[in-house]
């Protein structure tokens, strides 16, 4: 029980830092922009799809949870996967409490594992079994709580369902347990970290990866030029360079007349215009630079920083 008298610095808020983790595709970035109520990280079925850490924040009342949507961990065959499974097992050091996310079916994987292993280390985590929309026999649910329960790594396992926003409620009583009494770090009314301009570019990038074949979009980054709005009007001008690794790869992003490129860039604006709460002037270029996944400069110039500890 906390002692009732007030003491210097005594604080009626709380705060609780969740590190959002799980393989590729188990339906982090989706849970995240649920319980948040708005789009902060792009969703799409291919992996990799988040590659930096994405915070989404919630206010309810005294209580402020910030989940921290990490990429999926898999086999890193580069400089930027190896930044990216880093970025993954750097959050669960950083948090109040771990929410590990996984499939009602299947063997859990290596990656998993590893995940699991860092947990042993890393202090309270939750598992979530999603997609239960999916499942053919409650047994099977069963099956698979008792088969995480016996991990040893997590203090309770709920099951959930993304799409049909099935008992996905209950998470924030589950991670309220985990609130550590102190300031709230957001803006009560704040929904993410992310400045507007990379919100922008991470929605160009959901876009290309949703409209093209499977191999290109790993090899495209987005870079916001211009971000800028016009005085007297509702209207915003930005400017998007979309890099690609490869000649041939530009051709097919701008696509036969321009035609991907434009359906890319119109689907983007109207995201962009829906969150920013404006008109959107959008123009975008491709641009060819080699590589780019596997130079440490061009990395941080992308955006693609190390984190820092928080």
């Amino acid at each position: 029980m906390k002692n009732e008298t007030p003491i210097q610095g005594h604080y009626d808020t709380s705060s609780v830092f969740v590190a959002v983790i799980g393989r590729p595709n188990v339906g982090k970035s989706s849970l995240t922009n649920l319980l948040v109520g708005e789009k902060v990280a792009i969703v799409t079925s291919k992996p990799q799809t988040t590659r930096t850490r994405i915070t989404g924040v919630i206010t309810r009342g005294t209580l402020q949870y910030v989940l921290l949507d990490t990429p999926g961990v898999h086999k890193p065959h580069n400089k930027l996967g190896r930044r990216m499974d880093k970025t993954a097992s750097d959050s669960i050091a950083d948090v109040d409490v771990s929410m590990m996310l996984f499939e009602p079916y299947g063997a859990l994987n290596e990656s998993e594992m590893v995940l699991v292993e860092a947990l042993k280390k890393g202090g309270p985590a939750i598992a979530v079994i999603n997609k239960t929309d999916l499942v053919k026999d409650p047994a099977d649910l069963e099956a698979r709580k008792a088969e995480l329960k016996a991990l040893g790594v997590f203090d309770d396992v709920y099951t959930v369902s993304v799409r049909d926003n099935d008992h996905c409620e209950e998470l924030f009583d589950a991670l309220s347990r985990y609130a550590v009494e102190g300031p709230h770090y957001f803006d009560d009314d704040a929904y993410t970290d992310m400045p507007e301009k990379e919100l922008v570019a991470e929605v160009i990038r959901e876009k290309a990866l949703l409209y093209m074949r499977d191999e290109i979009p790993h090899g495209i980054a987005v870079v916001v030029e211009r971000f800028k709005e016009r005085p007297g009007t509702d209207l915003v001008d930005i400017d998007v360079n979309i890099y690609c690794e490869r000649e041939s790869h530009k051709g097919m992003v701008i696509g036969k007349g321009g035609a991907m490129l434009k359906k890319i860039a119109s689907a983007a604006r109207t995201d962009c215009e829906e969150f920013l709460g404006c008109r959107v002037n959008l123009q975008c270029w491709v641009k060819v630079k080699a590589d780019w996944r596997d130079n440490e400069f061009m990395l941080n110039n992308f955006g693609f920083k190390q984190q820092p500890n928080r």
